[in-house]
């Protein structure tokens, strides 16, 4: 179904992996409403997406809108009891990505419990429509860094928590798929990409400017 074009509240760039990438970075967040995306996962620090302590304490201290996207022991931790040793100063938001299978009902509060206990709001994944649930947020997400795109996206109505769309987004594809969103009136959502923004596996910050300006700049989609 194809709606009027509402643009999203902010864009979401995760997979953030370098210090020398700031101050580009920071002057593409003094033009548009970005978010930043910071995957933690101590199994995989230091990795591609994954950055090191060194460069997340960098990123925490910069004049930044971060999200904290946390995988692994510490996001089945999160789920399983509430809490997790994590450093989250200077993020305003975080994402628990503990599985593919949904959240149940303890699982939601625990998530929702451990963000309340950092000062920020908590979100979690789906696979179908967008829950009612409005104890944290929800990213429609079928590809989980894949790049793989859905065929079909659920609506976003308003009186529903704040809802995310992530799959297959980037430079290419951002135009003719946010035509395909249905946006209620008065409701508002967010975009999230990783594969989408990166270029031979490496961050490429020229195309997280390309898919702002398609976005925010460009003719309406």
């Amino acid at each position: 179904m194809t709606t009027a074009y509402s643009p999203p509240a902010y864009i979401t760039f995760t997979g953030i992996d370098r210090a020398d990438l700031l101050p580009g970075m920071l002057a593409l967040s003094a033009r548009y409403p970005i978010e930043w995306g910071v995957l933690f996962d101590l199994a995989q620090e230091g990795a591609p997406l994954f950055p090191s302590e060194g460069v997340r304490r960098v990123l925490q201290s910069a004049p930044l809108r971060l999200s904290a996207h946390i995988c692994g022991a510490a996001a089945r931790s999160i789920v399983e009891t509430g809490d997790a040793a994590l450093d989250l100063a200077g993020f305003c938001r975080v994402q628990i990505n503990h599985g593919r299978a949904g959240s149940s009902d303890s699982e939601i509060h625990n998530s929702a419990l451990f963000g309340a206990r950092h000062g920020v709001r908590a979100a979690l994944q789906c696979q179908g429509d967008f829950p009612t649930d409005a104890r944290v947020d929800w990213l429609y997400d079928v590809s989980f860094g894949t790049g793989v795109r859905p065929a079909t996206w659920p609506a976003a109505k308003a009186g529903l928590p704040f809802c995310g769309y992530s799959g297959g987004l980037g430079p290419d594809t951002v135009f003719d798929t946010l035509r395909k969103f249905e946006i209620g009136a008065g409701a508002a959502y967010w975009i999230d990409m990783e594969s989408g923004v990166r270029t031979g596996n490496r961050f490429d910050l020229a195309k997280c400017e390309a898919v702002c300006s398609i976005v925010f700049d460009g003719p309406q989609p």
